[in-house]
């Protein structure tokens, strides 16, 4: 069966980094547009950025371009998030999406920015 299985989160001071990873398994992860979104307290969820197949084309929401970078390894079968600059307004839950229909989630990685 499909699964994403996030990682890499934590508590990290504002100006800090994270990388967020994201393994998949169950489906042909070389030929899917993989994105990432994040959910805060209170909010809804949102879309983060978006990595074509082949790592060729990326996409970013405006509140993040210039301090996050989304990359793959299909030999590894994963999807990465890089994020520098943090701010306290990036704390939230990062969640993978996915897979056949991009209808699959993973579970999610909790981020804290706070000094």
């Amino acid at each position: 069966q499909v699964q994403l299985v996030e990682s890499g989160g934590g508590l990290v001071q504002p100006g800090g980094s994270l990388r967020l990873s994201c393994v998949a398994s169950g489906f042909t992860f070389s030929t899917y547009v993989m994105g990432w979104y994040r959910q805060a307290p209170g909010k809804e969820r949102e879309f983060v950025a978006v990595i074509s197949w082949d790592g060729d084309i990326q996409n970013y929401a405006d509140s993040v371009k210039g301090r996050f970078t989304v990359a793959r390894d299909n030999a590894k079968n994963t999807v990465y998030l890089q994020l520098n600059s943090l701010k306290p307004e990036d704390t939230a839950v990062y969640f993978c999406r996915g897979g056949p229909g991009n209808a699959y989630w993973g579970q999610g990685t909790q981020v804290t920015v706070s000094s």
